[in-house]
């Protein structure tokens, strides 16, 4: 399988499959496809999509087939970012935030990740119920803004402010820590809450969360008085 990513700031992955070859996605992300791609819907079992949901995507997924040649599919993100093809190997399988899976090639895997620590979950936002992508195969990331991408050393840490996590290898740890000062919580404009990842491993950050985003295109909404 080929691809190329164009496109940015709204961008799409274009792939080109050899005959028989097989990627899945979410339903709605197909853009474009060739007259010889065969599409079938999947729910992979009960447990499964019940897991996606809980993750945050969909209960099932389209399975797309080049059948008799080669085939083109594109899959296009659904907000200005950026668009990530990450390895997956069964010895590297990664976290990402809920809603980034855009597309994989067949042997890629999708399940629900829940942090060990139960804060993450409560206060973090993004950090208790995340998405666990394992297998064997290239996996299609959505990214909101620009990916800014850190390789933390054994012990590194960084503080990242709510939804600005994007994804990260399983070795790297997820917490929450509590913004310190009475003052900074509530003049700070931060929040209650940061999420601290801890190395080592590789982690993506996102430069503009698309809940930042709405949040900011609300504020500026008029209101009408009653």
């Amino acid at each position: 399988m080929k691809y190329q990513i164009m496109g940015e700031p709204m961008p799409v992955v274009v792939c080109e499959l050899e005959p028989g070859e097989k990627m899945i996605t979410e339903s709605g992300s197909m853009a474009w496809m060739s007259p010889n791609m065969q599409m079938e819907t999947s729910g992979g079992g009960i447990g499964k999509a019940l897991g996606r949901m809980f993750s945050g995507e969909r209960l099932f997924q389209n399975i797309y087939t080049a059948v008799g040649g080669r085939g083109k599919i594109a899959f296009a993100s659904s907000f200005p970012g950026a668009i990530r093809a990450v390895e997956i190997t069964p010895d590297r399988p990664i976290i990402a935030q809920k809603t980034s899976f855009l597309a994989a090639t067949q042997g890629v895997q999708l399940s629900v990740h829940f942090q060990k620590k139960m804060g993450s979950g409560f206060f973090g936002g993004e950090g208790f119920i995340m998405q666990k992508i394992s297998g064997t195969g290239l996996a299609f990331l959505e990214i909101d803004g620009s990916a800014m991408e850190y390789n933390l050393a054994s012990g590194e840490q960084l503080i990242v402010d709510t939804g600005y996590l994007a994804m990260a290898d399983m070795s790297v740890g997820i917490d929450v820590q509590t913004v310190k000062g009475v003052k900074n919580i509530m003049f700070g404009g931060e929040g209650l809450f940061h999420t601290v990842v801890t190395g080592p491993g590789r982690v993506t950050l996102q430069t503009m969360p698309m809940s930042q985003f709405i949040g900011m295109i609300a504020a500026r909404i008029p209101t009408k008085n009653n």
